[in-house]
């Protein structure tokens, strides 16, 4: 009877295993933004995301704040998503677990839109590593006329350009302008000519960088300046370039993405 303990335990395991479905590949942790008006954006993104959870095996969880994460929270996933949270009010615990999950390359990271409103906002101020790790830009200003601009892809290799046709329309974003460009401190992926915004804006970008990874540290990171608006959810090259960066950033087969 002994003997056949450990038949009945898989059985059992396995029945349970069945009974929840499959184990997730991986776990995605996600820092949303609430409320305000990147709100319309986030809640779209979540509905996109369940779907694309579900069909890749895919788990995702959703934090509003940063006061569950140090190292023990951020252990137990693959990807760390900054979906539109700014860089600042941040304990202090979750900034030296962020900066290790991504300086030894624990985990991946993709940022959005709102994770590059860096500078002294709010009563808070710059967050240096946050900052370098970013580029070494300062936020300086905003098109708030909202414009149209045509995304050029720089480097046709990286696998979150995969299946992209260069260049591609985002419509009506809130473009920003920095004091700098982050381009000698990044890998610039896309990035958006002033020369193609509509309607014409007194308030130039120049050679804009909206796409960028930072070399630098182990993780697998991506910037997507792209944001503001749900409706770039029905757009197929944004949506292509998230999930392509998610598999890519969490270290998944690349032909998972779709």
């Amino acid at each position: 009877m002994l003997a056949l303990l450990p038949a009945f335990a898989a059985l059992f395991l396995n029945e349970v295993v069945a009974a929840q479905g499959k184990v997730p590949s991986f776990r995605v942790i996600a820092l949303t933004e609430h409320g305000g008006i990147h709100k319309l954006f986030v809640d779209e993104a979540k509905i996109w995301l369940g779907k694309l959870a579900s069909e890749n095996n895919f788990n995702v969880d959703y934090i509003e704040d940063t006061e569950k994460i140090d190292d023990a929270f951020l252990a137990k996933y693959r990807l760390f998503i900054q979906l539109n949270y700014p860089p600042y009010n941040w304990t202090d615990t979750a900034k030296a677990a962020v900066i290790k999950y991504i300086e030894q390359g624990k985990g991946g990271w993709i940022g959005f839109h709102h994770a590059s409103l860096l500078g002294e906002f709010d009563g808070f101020q710059m967050w240096p590593w946050f900052h370098q790790f970013m580029g070494g830009i300062k936020f300086k200003s905003y098109i708030a006329t909202f414009v149209t601009g045509a995304v050029t892809i720089e480097d046709n290799n990286h696998p979150a350009m995969k299946g992209i046709t260069s260049p591609f329309v985002i419509k009506d974003e809130e473009w920003y302008t920095y004091d700098t460009s982050p381009r000698p401190n990044v890998h610039v992926l896309a990035s958006v000519n002033k020369r193609t915004a509509t309607p014409a804006t007194d308030l130039k970008m120049g050679v804009h960088p909206v796409i960028w990874t930072n070399v630098h540290g182990k993780a697998r990171n991506i910037y997507i300046f792209m944001g503001h608006r749900p409706e770039h959810f029905d757009n197929k090259s944004f949506t292509q370039i998230f999930a392509n960066s998610i598999f890519w950033a969490a270290g998944q087969p690349e032909n998972h993405a779709k």
